[in-house]
C-alpha cells in the first residue's frame, strides 16, 4: 500500500534534483527543451527500453553485468536523436563540480549520464532543437522544486490531439517490508497512444487517484463526449506516430542493479495503464530506475524480493499518476489545446 506524500514530486526521494531548460519562441520555430534528473553523489541505475524506436545514450552501460553500477544524472530531452547531445552539457556541469567515476591516478572524473529523447521536431522548425548547452543549463537549474506541464523535455510534447508535457508524482510505502521507502517518478509525455478512454473520454490514469485526491479539474459531460468521439475517430486512422513517453523512477530504498531493473520494468506497467496502446513499433518508450541509498542490503533473498514487490507496485502507480500530471498541467500551445482548456465551452467542437 502506498499513498502520495506532501511534495508529490520525484525530488521527495532523497538525493534527487530536477532542472529544466527550454526555449519557446513559436515565431522563430522554437518549442523544445531538456530535463536533467541529477543524482550528483551517484545512484544505482538501470533502464527498461520497450519502445520499438528508442533514442537513447549509455543504456548498455546500465545493463546487468557491466562494470559501472551508478549514474550521476539522467537526461530527458526533445529533439529526437539530435537531442542526445544535451547529455554532454549535463556531463560537463557535473565534471566541473567533481561528480563522477574516479580512478586512483586519473586526474579527473567521468560522470555517467544516460539519456533518452522524444520526437518533438514537427512542433517547431526542424533545426530548432536542444544542444549541449540545454543540458548544461538544465543541470544548472536543478533543485527540489521544478515546473510541470510545458517545461523541459515536455515543452514540445503532444498527447494525441492535445498538448502533452512533463509530470511528476511520489509515494511512500506504508505497509510491508518496504514500509517507509519513498518512490517518485517524472515522465515526459509525447504519446502517439491515447491518454483518454474512447468509451468515456476520461483519462485512463484517473484510476490511480482516489476521488478525494483528484486535484485536476473535472471536465463537463460535453467535453467527455467530444474526447471520446475524437479517440474513436483516431482509432480508425493509420496508427503511425513517431512519438514516445520517457521518464525516471527513483527510490531511497537500497537496491541492487538487478532490483533496479525490475523496478524500471514494473514502472512500464504504469505507462501502459495511462497510455494505450504503448510500447509500439514507432514509440521510444524508456524508463530509467535509480536507487539513491547506499547501505548494506538484506541478506535474505526472499525478504529482499518481497520488499521489491511493494516498491514495484508503488513505481507503477507513480508513473501512472505522473503521466496524468503531465497532461493536466500542460497549457495550450501552438494550436494544441490543453486538457483543462476543454472545460471552457468555446474550446469544444
Amino acid at each position: 500500500m502506498a499513498e502520495s506524500v506532501a511534495g508529490d514530486r520525484i525530488t521527495d526521494v532523497s538525493g534527487v534534483l530536477v532542472g529544466h531548460h527550454q526555449r519557446i519562441d513559436l515565431d522563430s520555430g522554437w518549442a523544445t527543451g531538456t530535463t536533467a534528473v541529477l543524482v550528483p553523489e551517484g545512484a544505482v541505475a538501470a533502464v527498461d527500453v520497450r519502445g520499438g524506436a528508442p533514442g537513447t545514450r549509455e543504456t548498455d552501460a546500465l545493463s546487468p553485468g557491466k562494470s559501472v553500477t551508478k549514474a550521476h544524472a539522467v537526461v530527458l530531452s526533445g529533439g529526437s536523436a539530435y537531442g542526445l547531445a544535451t547529455a554532454d552539457g549535463a556531463m560537463r556541469w557535473l565534471e566541473e563540480r567533481g561528480h563522477g567515476v574516479t580512478g586512483p591516478s586519473w586526474g579527473g572524473v567521468v560522470p555517467i549520464v544516460p539519456a533518452a529523447v522524444l520526437f518533438d521536431l514537427p512542433f517547431g522548425a526542424w533545426s530548432a532543437r536542444p544542444d549541449s548547452q540545454f543540458g548544461y543549463l538544465a543541470a544548472e537549474a536543478a533543485g527540489a522544486e521544478f515546473a510541470t506541464g510545458v517545461a523541459g523535455a515536455g515543452t514540445g510534447a503532444t498527447a494525441g490531439q492535445l498538448k502533452g508535457g512533463i509530470g511528476t508524482a511520489s509515494t511512500v510505502v506504508r505497509k510491508g517490508l518496504a514500509r517507509g521507502a519513498r518512490v517518485g517518478a517524472i515522465m515526459a509525455v509525447n504519446s502517439s497512444g491515447s491518454v483518454y478512454d474512447p468509451e468515456t473520454g476520461r483519462l485512463w490514469g484517473e484510476s490511480a487517484f482516489p476521488v478525494a485526491k483528484r486535484t485536476f479539474p473535472a471536465l463537463p459531460e460535453e467535453a467527455l463526449v467530444m474526447l471520446a468521439e475524437r479517440e474513436r475517430a483516431k482509432a480508425e486512422q493509420l496508427p503511425i506516430g513517431f512519438n514516445t513517453t520517457i521518464g525516471v523512477v527513483a527510490t531511497d530504498a537500497a537496491l541492487t542493479r538487478e532490483a533496479c531493473l525490475r523496478l524500471a520494468g514494473a514502472a512500464q506497467d504504469g505507462l501502459a495503464r495511462a497510455v494505450r496502446p504503448a510500447h509500439g513499433p514507432f514509440d521510444g518508450d524508456v524508463v530509467f530506475a535509480l536507487s539513491t541509498k547506499d547501505e548494506p542490503r538484506p541478506f535474505d533473498p526472499l525478504l529482499e524480493l518481497s520488499a521489491l514487490s511493494e516498491l514495484c507496485e508503488a513505481a507503477a502507480i507513480c508513473v501512472e499518476r505522473a503521466i496524468v500530471d503531465a497532461v493536466v498541467s500542460a497549457a495550450s500551445l501552438g494550436g494544441y489545446p490543453s486538457h483543462s482548456s476543454l472545460a471552457l465551452p468555446k474550446n469544444l467542437g
